[in-house]
């Protein structure tokens, strides 16, 4: 039912006049709140936005008082979205403390005044509901959300270094109970419309946008209202399971992050240990937990991180190409996972062997993917239609976007895009995986060798974020921005990267991996080196990384970058014998379900010193490659190699750490 008709405009009472929330009354008392921020593609909480809704609130009080209205809708004005949080491009700012608690203190008190209210506060959620924008939502009385893929509810704060700070911590308590409310604010992850009905922070589900309004005015009439979390629920937060729970929560986190680098979790642990036992008073309490992390090292280098990988999302071709089917070469390890990716991602993929002896891993490996990734079993039936075997290259003339990802040997590449470019249609992506080979040598022998770019992925391509868009001599700009545009409409980062031995990663990578084998071969503990590389920030240690990466991949890269591995060395004797790591399960560790088995580290008085210490070369090669001018600026530097190699993001990156005297 089109339910605008029933909105009439009362004008005896006036709202006040806002830049961005929009305020009328309808015949029956209803008021119809709207947020639609100006001259933005999304609704964000901005100092202005919340100004303006303290005049908005102060005359739906005064409605109220005189008994002018039956309660209020609050909905968006942006198609498929609800509020996207607070406006970062403020938190620097911010992040002053004399200007910081006093603006906390301010949105506090409007979303308070919201929920005390008399008259039914009800919203609804339709698209993406994060951070302050749910912080919001739990301010109202009662929550409707369409289920649909687009609704996604969340607490993301944790990876900007921060946590909810417009009174969503007590809140998300009051409503989901300590464990679950906690759990998502401690993870950053987003639910799906049905999950967080689940946990009681959405109160109905409908099918359709259309259907909010109808009933958001149901709901008014019938005066609903949300009720908090069960008592067996709230219970883990009473007496001394409060601080088991607490406890319990910090153990979990510190296995994943270390407290020294990221304190916002560890401060949201100890806040809710005081208070959890009291929604209101932890809401309260949240301010002054709140401003010192802003202004944290770690906050304002994850927000350099959050805007550089913003601005690279505009990398792509204007206007934005569409790309339907893509035809994989190779289907080892780093071939069938980006097919994999591809199909997973909604394209249709044709992967290209030998034979199907070949291939029949790689499907495997995407069905167990589609099953970790998918929800149901259909979803995972429709994602294995996708991915078709494809001996003997039948989705050549068909694909927009050709992969080769075979082994690392120039004339076997030469002869798969010499024999491909003769069937591939007009406009077609031609890419390579080649992690070291500059792409001018591979294009020699191609009718057009300015079609050729390179897309190089990285293992494990479900995880990391990264696709080095690789610009040959030959290449214009308008290829490579195609093949942005391809990388980020499979949810990647693009970064480009100019054709030269290495690229960015494995360059800055190689040396630093080498360093380490190297004092692994003079007798250095491995468990050791990768314990301190992991206490300086990053996520796993060279060595781990060397075995992961395959050491046949290693060794040929490091030829690539003239650094020959020594004859008779143990890294020698291990690639001889086919000990190459991860893939064969043995490498220098041992695997076992795709885990290093690693003794115990010796111990070390400075392990944090020892990591900074074997991370200078991957540092200096850094600002060479820069100098170089292999990518644009650091900047780029960075970006790539925190999402190609997970290099410690609260530092910003390698050269950031170094500007700023911790690398």
């Amino acid at each position: 039912m089109e339910d605008r008709a029933l909105v009439q405009s009362d004008n005896s009472k006036s709202p006040p006049t806002t830049k961005h929330w929009h305020f009328e009354t309808d015949v029956e008392g209803i008021g119809w709140l709207t947020l639609d921020v100006e001259g933005s593609s999304v609704n964000v909480l901005s100092r202005e936005v919340i100004a303006e809704l303290e005049e908005v609130v102060t005359h739906i009080e005064g409605l109220a008082k005189a008994g002018d209205i039956a309660g209020v809708v609050l909905l968006s004005g942006k198609p498929g979205g609800y509020v996207a949080g607070a406006d970062i491009s403020e938190f620097d700012q911010m992040s002053d403390p004399a200007i910081l608690p006093e603006a906390l203190k301010r949105t506090h008190a409007v979303f308070q005044r919201i929920e005390d209210l008399k008259v039914p506060f009800v919203t609804g959620i339709n698209g993406f509901c994060v951070g302050g924008g749910l912080e919001l939502a739990l301010a109202c009385h009662y929550r409707i959300a369409v289920n649909s893929e687009a609704t996604k509810i969340g607490f993301p704060e944790v990876k900007l270094g921060i946590f909810p700070g417009f009174g969503g911590t007590g809140r998300s308590i009051r409503q989901a109970g300590p464990i679950d409310a906690m759990q998502l604010m401690l993870t950053g992850r987003n639910l799906r419309a049905s999950q967080a009905k689940r946990l009681n922070l959405v109160d109905k589900l409908v099918r359709h946008p259309d259907t909010l309004r109808w009933e958001a005015r149901k709901a008014i009439l019938s005066k609903r209202k949300a009720s908090p979390a069960p008592f067996s629920k709230r219970a883990m937060a009473m007496g001394p399971l409060k601080g088991r729970v607490a406890d319990r929560m910090r153990d979990e986190t510190a296995k994943k992050v270390n407290k020294a680098h990221y304190p916002a979790p560890f401060a949201l642990i100890d806040l809710f240990e005081k208070h959890g036992d009291n929604p209101k008073a932890m809401s309260e309490a949240e301010i002054d937990a709140f401003v010192p992390l802003m202004g944290s090292d770690t906050a304002q280098n994850l927000r350099r991180v959050f805007f550089l990988s913003e601005a690279f999302k505009k990398q792509g071709a204007k206007p934005k190409p569409q790309f339907s089917r893509v035809h994989v070469v190779g289907a080892g390890v780093m071939g069938g996972d980006i097919a994999a990716w591809c199909a997973l991602r909604g394209l249709a993929v044709t992967l290209q062997d030998m034979d199907m002896d070949r291939i029949k891993p790689a499907l495997d490996r995407a069905k167990g993917l589609f099953k970790k990734r998918l929800k149901t079993r259909q979803a995972v039936d429709a994602a294995m239609s996708r991915l078709e075997a494809d001996v003997e290259g039948k989705g050549i003339p068909r694909c927009d976007v050709l992969i080769e990802a075979v082994v690392e040997k120039l004339d076997v590449k030469r002869e798969i895009f010499e024999a491909a470019e003769k069937r591939l249609k007009p406009g077609a992506i031609m890419a390579t995986n080649t992690s070291s080979i500059e792409l001018e040598r591979i294009a020699e022998g191609l009718e057009n060798p300015a079609r050729l770019i390179g897309l190089h992925f990285f293992n494990p391509v479900a995880q990391l974020p990264l696709v080095e868009v690789i610009q040959s001599k030959l290449n214009d700009e308008a290829s490579i921005r195609v093949g942005c545009s391809f990388v980020l409409a499979i949810g990647k980062s693009p970064v480009v990267v100019k054709s030269a031995p290495g690229f960015l990663v494995n360059r800055a990578l190689m040396p630093y991996m080498l360093a380490a084998v190297e004092r692994v071969e003079n007798g250095e503990s491995p468990e050791q080196l990768d314990a301190a590389a992991v206490a300086f920030g990053m996520p796993m240690g060279p060595i781990e990384l060397m075995d992961t990466v395959g050491l046949d991949v290693g060794a040929s890269v490091a030829r690539e970058l003239g650094r020959e591995v020594p004859e008779g060395s143990r890294f020698a004797k291990l690639v001889a014998d086919g000990k190459l790591g991860r893939k064969t399960g043995q490498g220098f560790y041992r695997w076992e379900n795709g885990k290093a088995q690693k003794a115990k580290a010796p111990p070390h008085a400075n392990l944090p010193g020892l990591g900074r210490d074997l991370v200078q070369p991957l540092v200096d090669t850094t600002e060479i490659i820069v100098s170089e001018g292999v990518v644009a600026d650091a900047d780029h530097a960075d970006i790539g190699m925190i999402f190609g190699t997970g290099f410690a993001p609260f530092l910003g990156g390698p050269l950031k750490a170094r500007q700023d005297g911790k690398a």
